[in-house]
Parts: C-alpha cells; structure tokens; sequence
C-alpha cells in the first residue's frame, strides 16, 4: 500500500506487508482478548497494541482490521442474532474485504504512518500533524458510507507532539463506528492522556520454535534456529533483520574477536571496525553497534545468573564463563554496557567516524577484560 511506488515505513525488508500476513503465530492470548471484548457487545474504540518490536503487533492489528471490516455488525455480540460469536480473527483471502486490503483499496480502513518527504526524496523521520488531519478528513468522507471504519497507526511512538495532540482529540471525542488500533514498541514514550483512551493488549516474545515458525510463514530462513532465535529475543522482525545482513556471521566475528581478550587480537579488531567504515554500510553498523551491545548484556547476564544460556556462536558459552566468572564481574560488564550504549548513541548523533567509535569500544572492553580477569 505504497503511494505511488515510495517505500513503506512499516514494511520489514525480506517479509510480506502484515496486511499480506494472514496468520498470526504465538499471540493467541492478544486474539483471544480482543474476541472476549468483541463478543461482549461493548468493543473499545481504541487499542493499544503493545510489545518487542518485531512479535507481530502490525499483523495483529491488520487482522483485527480485516475481521471489523468483513463481519457484519449484527455478526456478535450479546444482542445478536446471529447463532454464534466468530470464534477467529480470520478472514478468507478471498473475501472482498480481503482482496481490497490487500490491493490497498479499502475505503473504510486509514493506515496513519510516516509520510514521503517529496522535497527530500525519503520518508519522513516522524508522522506530522498533517498525517492526522489527512485521516480526519478521510473520516468524514467514509462515514456516508456508513458501517464499520478502522484506523491504524504504525508505529504511535512516530508521531510528533503536534500530532498526538490531534489524535488524543479524536481519541477524546471518537468518531461513530470507528476503531483506532494504536501500535507502540514503548508506550512509555506516549502522552500518559493517550494510554489512559486505550484498552492495551499486550504481545509477548516468541518461543524458538514458535519463532521458526513464523518465519517460515514469512518465507524467510532460519539458518540455525537456536542462534537465530537466541540473538533475535523472540521477535520475528529482528530475526529477518539479522538473517539479511548476516547478522549470526557478525556476532560470530564478534565472539571470534572477545576470544582473544585479554590480549586482544588488534588487526583482527581493525578489521572488524573497518567493516563498519564501508559506504552504504549505515544498517550494518547499526546491527554491529547491536550486536556488541547484546554480547555485553549477555556477560552480564552470565555473571549474575552463572548461565550462559544457548550459545549463539560456536565456543560462546566458555567465553562468556571466562570474563564473567562471578557476579561482581557481571555487575561491572552492565556499567560499561550502559556506558559504551551512550557513547554509541552520541557517537551517531555527531557523526563520528564508525571506524574510530567500533574500535574505542572494542579497546574498551579489552581494558575492562584486563580488569575482569586480573582482579
């Protein structure tokens, strides 16, 4: 559902559109939630979709979209008289509904997203007050057509304080038969007077194999399954993310490197900060910046649990064993973690070359390794 051919920002590069997504794998109790409300005759007018990035949030919301648009408005609740409350969110593909999502022609359904930047050629960094007002009107217009109208909006932490002003308005004073389904990957981030208008509906982290799972559903590969999954944290989203930029080969680079510590391998670790240096290289970079960020948490986490859990790359668990071999070297690997995590975003924020940024924190964690293991 691209405007004239532009990219779409809730689009996962290497997966279909969630409106192209017909089944929702781990969140049955999201579903059954929004089922409960919907057969007691008193829905919501608006949702809170809420969770990690990547665990379905966006499908959820299409397919809740899809169902309101497709069930008739006597299909349920307690003065229905229909035989029977749908039990599933399902919806046939072939239905017209369906077909029309699918074409992105469904005019009673508005997906309030960031907008194309035609005078800078990209898609905007947040949605602006103008995307509201561009729903509103749409609002107007589609209730002559009366029935069933459905808003989503991907992701709500976009929006601009202009615009979330507008959407509380609307969210104050709701339109008749419309359903807003807000997504939100830190709701925290959210004006307190927004999350108060919704009913929230909580989405968890797949297990491994309910994450295999669906990215088989999304034609992606899973490669190995239990690295995969391990550096993924249950979400599918950031599993497709690192199966396109090799993310298991780079935490394996990664793991490679630390191996040396504490006398670090220093042409192996200017390699690795020379990778991040490449032109065009901006996604890799930050998946690198990620991934470091992950492995120190996992020290920490090694430290303070004695577990290393399943390992991610090949000799990972000795390694972590070894530079976090108690709980105090656990508590000093989460302060440089939070350290090296402020000076990585500060480090983008001014531009600073990502060969110099990759290689000061990797020298960073060799003085810490020093420090861990001679104490």
């Amino acid at each position: 559902m691209s405007d004239e051919g532009h990219p779409e920002p809730d689009r996962i590069e290497g997966a279909p559109h969630p409106r192209d997504t017909q089944g929702l794998i781990g969140q049955e109790t999201a579903e059954t939630a929004f089922l409960d409300a919907y057969a007691s005759g008193r829905l919501h007018h608006a949702w809170l979709l809420t969770g990690p990035r990547g665990v379905g949030k966006a499908t959820l919301a299409w397919r809740i979209a899809r169902f309101l648009l497709a069930t008739p408005e006597d299909g349920g609740g307690l003065f229905s008289s229909a035989p029977e409350t749908p039990a599933t969110l399902d919806i046939a593909p072939d239905h017209p509904v369906a077909r029309r999502i699918h074409a992105g022609s469904e005019p009673r359904l508005f997906p309030l997203r960031r907008a194309w930047d035609e005078d800078k050629k990209r898609l905007k960094t947040v949605i602006t007050v103008d995307e509201v007002r561009r729903m509103k009107s749409f609002l107007q217009l589609s209730a002559t057509d009366g029935g069933r109208r459905a808003v989503i909006v991907d992701p709500a932490d976009e929006m601009n304080t202009a615009a979330a002003n507008a959407l509380l308005k609307m969210l104050e004073e709701p339109p008749h038969g419309v359903t807003f389904l807000l997504i939100s990957h830190q709701p925290s981030r959210l004006l307190p007077t927004i999350r108060s208008r919704c009913r929230e509906l909580r989405l968890s982290t797949l297990a491994p194999d309910a994450l295999t799972d669906a990215m088989q559903a999304a034609g992606a590969e899973t490669g190995n399954a239990t690295a995969l999954a391990t550096l993924a944290g249950g979400s599918v989203g950031e599993a497709i993310r690192l199966t396109n930029l090799d993310g298991l080969e780079t935490y394996a680079t990664i793991v490679k490197l630390f191996a040396t510590l504490p006398r670090l391998d220093r042409p192996q670790a200017l390699k690795l900060a020379e990778s991040a240096a490449q032109r065009g290289a901006e996604e890799k970079l930050s998946l690198l910046l990620d991934l470091m960020d992950l492995f120190l948490a996992r020290l920490a986490r090694a430290g303070a649990t004695g577990s290393t859990g399943p390992e991610a790359a090949p000799d990972e668990a000795q390694l972590l064993s070894r530079l976090a071999p108690h709980a105090a070297a656990g508590r000093r690997w989460a302060e440089l973690q939070q350290s090296l995590g402020a000076r990585a975003r500060h480090g983008r924020a001014v531009n600073l070359d990502p060969a110099a940024l990759i290689l000061d924190m990797v020298l960073k964690i060799d003085a810490a390794a020093r420090d861990t293991i001679l104490a």
